[in-house]
């Protein structure tokens, strides 16, 4: 089963190459993101020219380390570093029901895909943004 598995996937990375230049040939990607962590701000609802509102909040998640050449667990120093990520939500149902439910300091799981994007701000420097485009599933867990 899993030699199946496996070889779906590589069979699915091959490059094909086309014997015409005139021929198109479309291969098929992967964009997705799996984050778990807590909500940073309660969720606000933005719409531009009255299309396409969207649901916007952050979402921290942590990654902790222990230093030290030792692998018991009472010695070395623990670090942790904390990344912040800007989701937003655009399928109505669910952009609805986040802006509705999810508050600050919920525990949440969010899956979606990376979008990179250039926006000029307030002092009309542009700047990049890397979004979470949530909406390929997202699980809450209230605490």
């Amino acid at each position: 089963m899993l030699h199946g598995c496996i070889f779906k996937v590589v069979r699915q990375l091959v490059r094909h190459q086309a014997t015409d230049s005139s021929t198109l040939v479309l291969e098929r990607s992967l964009n997705r993101v799996q984050l778990l962590g807590r909500v940073g701000q309660d969720p606000v609802m933005r719409q531009v020219d009255g299309k396409n509102p969207v649901t916007i909040f952050s979402l921290a998640t942590n990654e902790m380390w222990r230093s030290g050449d030792s692998d018991t667990l009472a010695s070395g120093d623990v670090s942790q570093k904390t990344t912040w990520h800007r989701i937003s939500i655009f399928r109505p149902g669910l952009r609805d029901l986040a802006y509705q439910y999810v508050k600050k300091g919920a525990r949440i799981y969010v899956e979606g895909k990376l979008d990179y994007g250039e926006y000029t701000d307030k002092s009309n420097v542009r700047r990049q943004a890397t979004t979470v485009v949530a909406g390929v599933s997202a699980h809450a867990q209230w605490e």
